[in-house]
């Protein structure tokens, strides 16, 4: 238990350093865009490397680290909550079509890295 705690506050560390960093880098390269695109990479690479975690560990046959690495590292570093927010930001400012691109497509392309990453394991 302590160790997806640990785990867990780990993967929000990284969430808040990379998010930073994409943001940062984002408003320099298209300062107009205003999509938050650090939750975009966060939630792709996130879904990705648990599904590539969950294939590896089912296909091993060992579950030892499936929580800790899963729920802890990985469900602290992908954020839904976070999506939902900016989307309703976006919203709040009149910005529809863009919050509806933002939802739709993390949604879409989590699912699609998720799904990626059980292949590339099994």
């Amino acid at each position: 238990m302590m160790l997806i705690a640990l785990a867990g506050g780990l993967g929000a560390l990284l969430r808040f350093l990379v998010d930073g960093w994409v943001n940062a880098r984002a408003r320099a390269w298209v300062p107009r865009l205003g999509a938050p695109l650090g939750t975009v990479l966060i939630n792709v690479t996130g879904s990705l490397l648990l599904g590539l975690a969950v294939g590896w560990l089912i296909g091993a046959g060992d579950d030892t680290w499936a929580l800790p690495i899963g729920t802890g590292l990985l469900g602290g570093y992908t954020t839904f909550s976070t999506a939902s927010v900016e989307a309703a930001r976006l919203i709040l400012a009149g910005r529809g079509l863009l919050a509806t691109l933002h939802a739709g497509g993390i949604l879409l392309a989590s699912v699609g890295a998720a799904a990626l990453g059980l292949w590339l394991a099994s």
